[in-house]
């Protein structure tokens, strides 16, 4: 969780994918507990990470191999959603995908205030969390439920993972959708989210 928004590690094993999996384990509510702080602290470590790396190394790092392969237009969009937004463009990355690896840096690198950063990045990280181990264990719950009593449960439990992951990803989409429009950039008919092209 600390590598998924410092260094672009979130841009190819996304964080959800750990989080889900590890929920899966969860066995009573002091496990939930644990599990939600670790990947509070975790995440919001690694935000602070993204955000000290964007202070001191924000134009290197964009113009690192690294950041060109981001693209120039995602950069670009993540300056101006940081702009449009503010604070709050920070709490909803955490739900956006790829300017969730993006807007920490970026917001290093645009001077916000560390502390008005990290209340909007922790609160976020709270949300998602207690969101993403809800699904897990809720799936892993079900299935315990259903193991003894009936035939085929594994399927049952492989269908509600499939679910869980799909819920997950139609929550992020309807922020996506609903933020098109403070992502658009000046002169730009195109959609401009994260990942579209020119």
């Amino acid at each position: 969780m600390l590598l998924e928004t410092s260094v672009f590690v979130g841009l190819v094993v996304p964080g959800d994918t750990i989080a889900l999996v590890a929920s899966v384990g969860v066995v009573g509510p002091a496990q939930f507990a644990w599990l939600v702080v670790a990947l509070v602290l975790g995440a919001v470590s690694g935000e602070s990470i993204g955000f000290a790396l964007g202070r001191w190394a924000g134009p290197r790092l964009r113009a690192s191999r690294a950041g060109r392969r981001l693209g120039e237009r995602n950069w670009r969009v993540a300056e101006h959603y940081l702009g449009e937004r503010g604070g709050f463009a920070v709490f909803l990355s955490r739900f956006l995908p790829v300017l969730h690896s993006l807007i920490p840096l970026t917001a290093g690198m645009a001077g916000m205030r560390y502390g008005r950063f990290l209340a909007w990045t922790a609160s976020a990280s709270v949300v998602w969390a207690v969101l993403v181990v809800g699904i897990g264990a809720g799936a892993a719950t079900g299935y315990e439920q259903l193991a003894g009593r009936v035939k085929g449960a594994g399927y049952v439990f492989v269908g509600a993972a499939v679910l869980a992951v799909l819920a997950l990803w139609l929550v992020k989409r309807a922020f996506l959708k609903r933020e098109q429009a403070h992502m658009r950039l000046e002169g730009d008919g195109s959609e401009s989210a994260p990942g579209a092209k020119p």
